[in-house]
C-alpha cells in the first residue's frame, strides 16, 4: 500500500481485509528507518515504541482509526516513550502514565508508535532559538528541501506527515507551533480552540494558549484526528 493514502482510505482498507494494523506499523517503522534515520536523513523521529508492532496485533479494527500507526510530538506523555520535550533535563524520567489525549487516542483505535522531534521545550528557552532543533533530537529537515527550515515547535510531526512516514500526528501550539510547520512542510495543521483537547500530561507553558493539535495531508483526515481527540463527533461531515 502507498505511504500516502489518506486516513480515511487506509482504514478502509483494514477494515476490508486488504492490510492490517501490523502490516501498516512495519511497513512504517521501515520507512522511519530508510527515510528518516538514514538515507535521506530527516530526522523528524525523535524515538519509537518497542511495543509498536504487538500493540499493532490487539487492536479492534471497528475503533474510529483502527489501529492506524500515529506520531506524537515528545512533549506530551506516553508510556514507552520519552516524553522529554526535546531536553536531556527529562531524559532520565521515565514516562509513568499516559497523557489525557493518548488516553482518548488508544481507546480510538490508535497505534502510537513513535514520538516526534520538536523545538526543544517547544521553543520556550531563548529568543535566539532554532526552529526544529532539540538537544535529545537535533535538527528536523524540510522533505522538500533538505537545507530549510521545517518551523517549529512541532517541526517533526509536520515534516514526517509531509514525507508520508505515516498519515496523522499530534502537535501542539502555544503560538504558532502548529500551524507553522504546517505552512512550511506543505500540510493541514488545526490549532484547536483552547481547552477543547486536553492539556494534562503535556509540558506547559501558557495555560492561556497552550492546545494540542492534528497534523495531516488533508482537511478530512485533521477532522478525523481531532474528532478522536477531542471526542466531539460530526467534525469529519463538515470537513467533506
Amino acid at each position: 500500500m502507498s505511504s500516502f493514502l489518506s486516513a480515511h482510505e487506509t482504514i478502509a482498507a483494514i477494515r476490508s481485509g486488504k492490510t492490517t494494523a501490523a502490516e501498516l506499523a512495519t511497513k512504517a517503522l521501515e520507512r522511519i528507518q530508510s527515510v528518516d534515520q538514514s538515507g535521506y536523513e530527516l530526522n523528524s523521529v525523535l524515538a519509537v515504541s518497542k511495543t509498536a508492532l504487538s500493540d499493532a496485533m490487539n487492536i479492534d479494527k471497528d475503533l474510529p482509526l483502527a489501529g492506524l500507526p500515529i506520531f506524537i510530538k515528545d512533549n506530551i506523555q506516553a508510556i514507552g516513550l520519552p516524553g522529554t520535550a526535546g531536553s536531556k533535563a527529562l531524559e532520565n524520567y521515565p514516562v509513568k502514565q499516559d497523557s489525557e489525549l493518548v488516553t482518548r487516542l488508544r481507546a480510538g483505535g490508535a497505534n502510537i508508535i513513535g514520538a516526534t522531534n520538536l523545538s526543544e521545550w517547544a521553543n520556550i528557552r531563548s529568543s535566539k532559538s532554532t526552529s526544529g532543533w532539540s538537544a535529545v533530537g537535533g535538527l528536523t529537515a524540510n522533505p522538500w528541501i533538505h537545507k530549510h527550515s521545517a518551523g517549529g515547535s512541532s517541526s517533526g510531526s509536520g515534516s514526517a506527515i509531509a514525507a508520508g512516514l505515516l498519515t496523522l500526528a499530534v502537535g501542539t501550539e502555544t503560538d504558532g507551533s502548529i500551524v507553522c510547520p504546517a505552512s512550511l512542510n506543505g500540510c493541514v495543521g488545526i490549532k484547536p480552540t483552547v481547552g477543547s483537547v486536553s492539556r494534562v500530561g503535556v509540558v506547559p507553558i501558557s495555560d492561556a494558549q497552550d492546545s494540542p493539535g492534528p497534523l495531516a495531508r488533508s482537511v478530512a483526515d485533521a477532522a478525523l484526528l481531532l474528532e478522536v481527540l477531542s471526542g466531539i463527533p460530526g467534525l469529519v461531515t463538515a470537513a467533506n
